[in-house]
């Protein structure tokens, strides 16, 4: 039964989350492209970045359509499950913030785990001189990393609805300024339960991706310089995993506060 007690204890969580979002927004609005990453920029040809937007197509595509099963295999999902809906009847019961609060903290471990893998695979590879090959793994870590988050919170990432909402944390996560408005914007519209467009999305993703990381790809395949180019992959990571996890974190206390009021 949803009590006053629980929902104080959500809304200290949500406070939390407040000033956290509050935070990224300043963020997102003062980066600004150094000058020396745009002038290199400039010099990348314009096909290296096609090459790159359809590479990180063809990777969500392949993941989403064969990787997941794959994926789960990195991880006991059925686990995690059992552990959110162990947490979620033992708030019910108690309506302490402990509970809320431990949910958190293995969230957070996911996150620390996929920067660690992100940095391994980003930096082995750019010291073998591969830059565009490793894509796929790329993505599919950060996917592992996604799902894993979802799933603490009590979300399942397969559907084709929440399919969408991770494409668009994701794009989310690599804007800044004015983009990162607009799609933050989506992001809270989807999470109120509003309807929003997301047709294109895995495109859109994965332009900003390529944007993203345009730059870091081509010199991760140059063996000289490669391990530079593969150290942005934990800061790419870094970037996905702290968005997506307090926008689940959010979903779920919104969540648990709507259940604490019709209880």
């Amino acid at each position: 039964m949803g009590t006053p007690k629980h929902q104080a204890s959500i809304q200290k969580e949500l406070n939390i989350v407040a000033r956290q979002e509050q935070a990224l927004h300043k963020a997102a609005m003062r980066q600004k492209t150094p000058q020396w990453k745009t002038n290199l920029q400039d010099k990348v040809p314009e096909k290296v970045y096609l090459n790159l937007e359809k590479a990180f197509c063809k990777a969500f595509e392949v993941i989403f359509d064969k990787g997941t099963d794959w994926i789960e295999k990195t991880y006991d999902a059925q686990s995690i499950r059992n552990g959110y809906e162990v947490h979620d009847f033992a708030f019910q019961m108690q309506a302490d913030r402990k509970v809320l609060k431990e949910l958190r903290r293995q969230a957070s471990r996911t996150q620390m785990q996929g920067m660690l893998t992100t940095s391994a695979e980003g930096i082995g590879l750019g010291v073998l001189g591969i830059g565009l090959p490793d894509i796929v793994l790329f993505v599919g870590v950060l996917l592992q990393s996604v799902y894993k988050i979802a799933l603490h919170y009590g979300f399942d990432y397969r559907t084709a609805s929440e399919r969408d909402f991770i494409l668009l944390l994701m794009e989310a996560s690599v804007q800044k300024g004015e983009a990162w408005e607009a799609c933050n914007r989506a992001v809270e519209a989807f999470i109120a339960g509003q309807s929003i467009d997301v047709t294109d999305q895995l495109t859109r993703t994965a332009q900003a991706f390529a944007d993203d990381l345009v730059l870091a790809k081509a010199v991760q395949g140059l063996p000289l310089v490669g391990v530079l180019g593969g150290l942005f992959n934990p800061v790419c990571c870094r970037k996905v995993m702290k968005y997506a996890e307090l926008k689940y974190r959010k979903r779920c206390l919104l969540r648990l506060y709507e259940s604490s009021q019709s209880r």
